[in-house]
């Protein structure tokens, strides 16, 4: 405690401890390596399906924007995702072709998210989404209905030591 803290009073201060960051409690601010690229997180959507949970990040770097999806489920599922057009796509169909390859629908539903940073503004929103697969089960594409507006992102999976975090605050 310093001189004029004892001589006047004061309480303490506590310094808060300082917590690991890992993929499942990034935040908005943080910085992850992916790929020798640098991205900072700008923003965060946590998905809530009927109790089922799973978040998004945003990344940028160099005006260019991913998200990173992780999920534990039996074990710890990594994805990384880029927004793609697919002229003509109905959300729900069966299959669906991208790029020359067909994908099939392997889950559906609707959730409820938060959302912070740059994502704020889908924040206490619902979002009907789609997840399709390829006959590989190397490739995924994700489709999102945020009221009328259609979101596609192409996916793929990769390894949790492929990424580098580095905690912002």
């Amino acid at each position: 405690m310093s001189f004029w803290k004892r001589l006047f009073g004061g309480a303490e201060e506590s310094v808060p401890e300082a917590k690991e960051r890992t993929l499942l409690n990034l935040r908005v601010g943080d910085f992850v390596t992916y790929d020798l690229a640098d991205y900072e997180v700008t923003g965060k959507i946590h998905y809530n399906d009927s109790g089922y949970f799973w978040d998004a990040y945003q990344l940028a770097a160099d005006g260019k924007i991913r998200w990173l999806s992780v999920e534990l489920d039996d074990e710890l599922e990594v994805g990384m995702y880029e927004t793609v057009r697919v002229p003509g796509l109905e959300p729900g169909s069966k299959k669906v072709t991208y790029d020359g390859r067909t994908y099939y629908l392997e889950e559906q539903g609707r959730a409820y998210v938060k959302a912070e940073g740059r994502s704020e503004n889908v924040h206490g929103k619902n979002v009907d989404y789609y997840d399709y697969m390829d006959d590989s089960e190397e490739h995924f594409l994700s489709v999102e209905v945020w009221g009328g507006d259609v979101e596609v992102s192409y996916g793929y999976e990769i390894e949790e030591y492929e990424i580098t975090v580095l905690a912002g605050s």
